[in-house]
């Protein structure tokens, strides 16, 4: 749409409205009032706003079990590595000598005598 297709366009919107005037904006402020208070409108607002509480509970849910599930399994990798039970290594490391001994601070090797 070019711009002048829109100038005219809300000009006649605006037109058309100062028309009606306050009394028409009113008239439907009246009726709309009307149809969101009426028992069908409000049961089915009812019945949206606990079904979105449902499902929000669900997806809480869904996603406390998959970040446990996946901690667990970042748990279990780190665990594995630390034991050195990782067949997926590709530079596998040579145990330490006997009596050797890890840098002070270290997590590796035996703690310093």
């Amino acid at each position: 749409m070019s711009k002048l297709t829109i100038l005219a366009a809300a000009a006649a919107g605006y037109v058309l409205g100062a028309r009606a005037g306050r009394e028409r904006y009113e008239q439907i402020k009246t009726q709309s009032t009307k149809v969101w208070e009426s028992p069908t409108v409000q049961s089915g607002v009812d019945t949206a706003t606990t079904q979105a509480k449902h499902a929000a509970t669900a997806a809480g849910s869904a996603a406390a079990s998959a970040a446990a599930s996946a901690g667990s399994t970042v748990v279990e990798k780190v665990v594995e590595k630390v034991k050195g039970d990782d067949t997926d290594d590709e530079s596998p490391v040579a145990p330490a000598a006997p009596g050797a001994h890890a840098a002070p601070g270290s997590l590796l090797g035996d703690p310093p005598a």
